[in-house]
């Protein structure tokens, strides 16, 4: 039978852990017993019946394939219904679609990733598969900004991730609340390339987060010497079939559920609808 992009799946809520006071990760199982592959960047359409989809980044790890991972922020209808979820209920998935981050590419280079907010779900797959596969990369340096320390995500991996090879990690935020400890950075992401120490000509960089936010991420890449065709973002748009047909999340001649949502900022640059 030929497969039907826009059937969806039954998955089980197998875990939930709270990260943040809005934010869940929801690890799922297929009610089939199948398999789910992916590569990271990609996401699924995660839906409930009455409540419509939204389009969810996958955040686990592409090596694990008999569950998969969404981290989600309770920000809208479909987002807040999923909240009052439970261990156990089930959710409709379909997916994964788009392109992911330039796995290829990266091979032998430096990776700087610079993330803001819940742009770090995303990039979170492509961390692990640069630890799980160490020697095919070169230096790593993850710049990683949010509103608050409350806002930040993965917090109690921070530790493990500073332990791998080769690998630099700098935090910061928009502000402290008064009497919270902080001993990092203060002030937007982008004061932090200061304090990089990968070059241009050896590495390529990837960025996910609000997209004013990346609009600065990817002019301050540029005014260092990187190419526009090195920096990578990773867009989100109102998604609603997934493949293309609805036009929904199209950017001029693009369609992020299809061409993206994964971008090199040489081909998003210019375009309209974006503060690229």
């Amino acid at each position: 039978m030929m497969w039907n992009p826009l059937k969806p799946r039954d998955a089980v809520i197998e875990a939930i852990k709270r990260e943040t006071y809005d934010t869940l990760i929801y690890t799922l199982v297929l009610k089939d017993g199948g398999e789910f592959s992916f590569k990271p960047g990609q996401f699924s359409m995660v839906g409930l019946p009455g409540m419509g989809e939204a389009p969810i980044s996958i955040s686990s790890e592409p090596s694990r394939r008999e569950s998969f991972d969404h981290t989600i922020r309770a920000v809208g209808n479909v987002t807040r219904a999923l909240a009052n979820l439970e261990e156990g209920d089930e959710v409709m998935i379909r997916g994964p679609y788009g392109t992911g981050w330039p796995m290829e590419e990266a091979k032998g280079k430096d990776i700087l990733i610079v993330a803001g907010g819940i742009g770090l779900a995303p990039l979170r797959p492509f961390i692990f598969h640069i630890f799980e596969n160490r020697a095919d990369f070169g230096y790593l340096e993850i710049l990683y900004g949010a509103r608050t320390p409350d806002d930040m995500l993965y917090t109690q991996e921070f530790p493990q991730w500073r332990k791998q090879e080769r690998v630099k990690l700098l935090l910061t935020v928009d502000r402290v609340p008064e009497g919270e400890a902080w001993e990092y950075g203060l002030g937007v992401v982008t004061e932090l390339f200061d304090f990089v120490e990968i070059s241009p000509a050896s590495g390529i960089a990837l960025t996910c987060g609000p997209e004013i936010m990346m609009r600065f991420v990817a002019r301050g890449l540029l005014q260092r010497g990187f190419s526009p065709g090195r920096v990578y973002l990773s867009m989100e748009r109102r998604m609603k079939c997934g493949i293309a047909h609805c036009g929904h999340c199209q950017i001029g001649p693009k369609y992020v559920c299809q061409d993206g949502p994964v971008f090199t900022y040489r081909a998003l640059r210019g375009l309209p609808d974006t503060l690229l």
